[in-house]
C-alpha cells in the first residue's frame, strides 16, 4: 500500500476544504450546488504553500513526544485548526462522533432513555418529564424524581449536560439509574436505551377561541406538522393564535420559509446576501392557512437563526405580534457538508436580512411588548409570558 508523507496529506486535506466550500453542499434548505469547478479551485490552490514548519512539529512531535500517538486525532485537530483560523463561530469542523449527534438532533432523533433533565433547588439532577411511550415513561420514571446514580457513578455535582451525556447511548445499550423518590424506597432501574423520535411542533387548543402552536427547532418534520396543526387549530374554529419560539435554536432554513408562509401570502421572508450582493430572495407560498388570523410570537434569548427568519418576517409584514424577551440574533446561513471520514464541515456561505433590510448578527430581534419571566415566577411555575399573550389576545 502506497504510504502518504504528512505533505501530501496536508496538501489533499488544504484541496478538500476548498472543494467542500465551493461545491454541492448539503444545505439548511436543500442542496446548494454553485458554478465553480474542481479545475477552478485546483488553479486558487497557492503553489508555493509552506508545510515545513508543520511538518517540523509533526516530526518533533513523533520525535520526542512521551506516550502514544494517533495520527488521526492529530488530523482531526489539524481540520479543526484549518477551520477555526477563519474566525467564524459558526464555521466548524465536527468530528464523526459530534457529526452524528448534530444530524440526529436536527432530525429530532436521539439513541436514550426519552426524559428531559434538569435540577432542582438543591443543585439534584432531576426528572423533569418523561417523554410518553419511551423506554423512560415505560420504566417509571416520574418528574421530580432525583437521579443520584447513573451507573455507579454519583451525579453529585454533575451539570445536566454531563448527565444527558452520560445517560444516553446507542439504543439496545442498558443503563442503570438510581432514583430518589420523594416518600419512597431508593429504587435502582436498569433501563433499555432505543431510539427515540421527538416531533419538533406540539399545539393545543388553551380556551374555546386560542391556538397554541410550540415549535422546538425546526427539523425535517416540522413544515408537515406545523401545517397539521394549523388545520386542525382552525378546524377547532381557533380565532387567535400564539406561536412559541422560545428556546428554538433554528434548524432547516426552508422550514423557517414554510411556517412563515402560513401566514404570508407570496410575501418576502428574508434575503440572503453574499459579499453584500443578494444571492436569494425567498418568498412565502401561497398556502396560507392562518392568513389573517391575530397572532402572537413568543420569543426570548434562546430563540436563533431559522426561528428569529420566522419570527422577523411575521413582524416584519406586519401580520403578528412579537412579545417576551430579545432573540439571540443570528444572522448567518450554514452549508453542512459530510465528509469522506463521517465528519462535518460547517461552513458560513451568506448573511440573511429581514424583510425590512436588517441583518440581526449580534443584535437579535426586540420583542413589541417586552415581558420577562422572573425566578419568582419559575419558582411558582407560572409562565408570565404565555399569559400574557393570552390575555393580550382575550382583549383584541
Amino acid at each position: 500500500m502506497k504510504e502518504f508523507t504528512l505533505r501530501q496529506k496536508l496538501a489533499a486535506l488544504s484541496l478538500a476544504v476548498l472543494i467542500f466550500i465551493a461545491g454541492m453542499q448539503v444545505g439548511q434548505g436543500g442542496f446548494y450546488a454553485t458554478s465553480n469547478k474542481l479545475s477552478t479551485i485546483q488553479n486558487e490552490l497557492p503553489s508555493d504553500l509552506d508545510y515545513s514548519s508543520v511538518e517540523q512539529v509533526y516530526d518533533d512531535l513523533r520525535a520526542n513526544f512521551d506516550g502514544q500517538l494517533q495520527v488521526d486525532k492529530l488530523l482531526d485537530g489539524l481540520k479543526q485548526g484549518l477551520v477555526a483560523a477563519s474566525g467564524d463561530p459558526y464555521t466548524e469542523y465536527m468530528s464523526p462522533e459530534k457529526a452524528k449527534e448534530f444530524q440526529s438532533q436536527l432530525d429530532g432523533s436521539i439513541e436514550g432513555i426519552g426524559a428531559q433533565l434538569g435540577k432542582n433547588n438543591d443543585g439534584n439532577i432531576i426528572i423533569v418529564a418523561p417523554v410518553d411511550g419511551t423506554p423512560a415513561k415505560k420504566a417509571g420514571l416520574l418528574s421530580n424524581d432525583i437521579i443520584a446514580e447513573v451507573n455507579g457513578e454519583s451525579t453529585n455535582g454533575w451539570t445536566v449536560d454531563e448527565a444527558v451525556k452520560k445517560i444516553r447511548g446507542e439504543q439496545g445499550t442498558n443503563v442503570k439509574l438510581r432514583i430518589i423518590r420523594k416518600e419512597s424506597s431508593d429504587l435502582t432501574l436498569d433501563i433499555t436505551r432505543a431510539k427515540i423520535t421527538i416531533p419538533s411542533t406540539e399545539y393545543k387548543m388553551l380556551d374555546n377561541s386560542i391556538g397554541y402552536i410550540r415549535i422546538s427547532q425546526f427539523s425535517s418534520d416540522t413544515s408537515e406538522l406545523t401545517k397539521s396543526a394549523a388545520n386542525d387549530l382552525k378546524r377547532q374554529n381557533a380565532k387567535s393564535i400564539i406561536l412559541d419560539l422560545r428556546g428554538n435554536p433554528g434548524g432547516y432554513l426552508d422550514a423557517a420559509v414554510d411556517v412563515s408562509s402560513l401566514w404570508l401570502n407570496n410575501k418576502v421572508v428574508l434575503e440572503e446576501k453574499r459579499g453584500g450582493a443578494t444571492i436569494e430572495t425567498y418568498r412565502s407560498s401561497k398556502n396560507t392557512i392562518l392568513e389573517g388570523i391575530p397572532t402572537i410570537v413568543l420569543i426570548d434569548g434562546g430563540s436563533a437563526s431559522a426561528s428569529e427568519i420566522t419570527a422577523g418576517a411575521l413582524k416584519d409584514n406586519g401580520v403578528a405580534t412579537l412579545m417576551g424577551t430579545k432573540s439571540f440574533g443570528k444572522g448567518s446561513v450554514q452549508n453542512p457538508t459530510v465528509l469522506n471520514n463521517g465528519g462535518m464541515l460547517k461552513v458560513t456561505v451568506a448573511r440573511w436580512f429581514t424583510p425590512n433590510g436588517k441583518n440581526i448578527d449580534k443584535e437579535g430581534i426586540e420583542p413589541d411588548k417586552n415581558v420577562e419571566i422572573t425566578s419568582e415566577n419559575i419558582k411558582d411555575g407560572i409562565d408570565s409570558q404565555l399569559e400574557a399573550a393570552i390575555n393580550e389576545l382575550r382583549g383584541m
